[in-house]
């Protein structure tokens, strides 16, 4: 099927590993220009780029740091000429310890970084977006910010921020064209860099699923790559759970 995602550029930011890299190469599957991004790991990223082709960017992009956005536009906009789809998947952790011993600096900048990197990059592409009368936004989220759990107070407190966001976000570029933006929520995801992860609690999360099972990153890829295409024409303003319905 043809989901309207020849030549069109899409921007997934954390693209280097874990659902990130899914995500790209799936894109790339597509026939979609990648703009793959990583923050420090620049051969992960480029190994990304290789299973692509020659429709993918490599680009370095730090959500923390205020001017990154705009210039990881300016190098999308100068390789390929266009930007149709972005893919809000960089994140920043936090230690998973009590919130109240965690230092103000260290919480403050957990939120800065995901609430506001999210919200950079959205405003850099959104011009772009209008100018074209086509846009997709897809944020990455965590069921955390439903489901909770001690220690993840302030991720998922940025990460509630960007359901906000989001939303707002929707109802401000729906009549500009069409544009739309979703948050794909999703639960403990089986990925490359997460086993120490899935080894300690993996089963836990099986018991809560109706599927008996996490789902992989290559299943979640799926999902957001429907989203952000032209074949999803109704879906807007929505948080998506990709969890297997746990």
């Amino acid at each position: 099927m043809d989901i309207g995602l020849q030549e069109r550029t899409v921007i997934v930011t954390g693209a280097s590993g874990g659902v990130g890299r899914h995500i790209a190469t799936a894109f790339g599957a597509e026939g979609a220009n990648v703009v793959v991004t990583y923050r420090n790991a620049r051969d992960e990223a480029q190994k990304v780029a290789e299973e692509i082709g020659d429709r993918a960017v490599v680009v370095q992009y730090d959500q923390a740091d205020p001017g990154a956005a705009e210039a990881l536009v300016a190098a999308a906009v100068e390789a390929t000429g266009r930007v149709d789809v972005l893919v809000n998947n960089a994140v920043a952790w936090g230690d998973m310890v009590p919130f109240d011993t965690v230092p103000e600096e260290e919480w403050t900048a957990l939120l800065r970084s995901n609430v506001e990197g999210a919200i950079r990059l959205t405003r850099a592409v959104t011009p772009h977006m209008r100018a074209a009368g086509w846009g997709r936004f897809v944020h990455i989220s965590s069921s955390l910010v439903t489901d909770g759990a001690a220690g993840a107070e302030y991720y998922a407190a940025a990460k509630a921020a960007l359901h906000g966001f989001s939303r707002s976000v929707a109802f401000s570029l729906g009549r500009d064209g069409d544009l739309l933006s979703n948050v794909a929520l999703l639960g403990l995801t089986r990925t490359a860099t997460n086993t120490h992860i899935v080894d300690q609690v993996g089963n836990l999360y099986e018991e809560r699923s109706p599927l008996g099972r996490l789902i992989d990153a290559s299943e979640v890829a799926t999902a957001v790559v429907w989203l952000g295409s032209a074949a999803n024409t109704a879906i807007n303003g929505q948080v998506i759970g990709v969890t297997g319905g746990a």
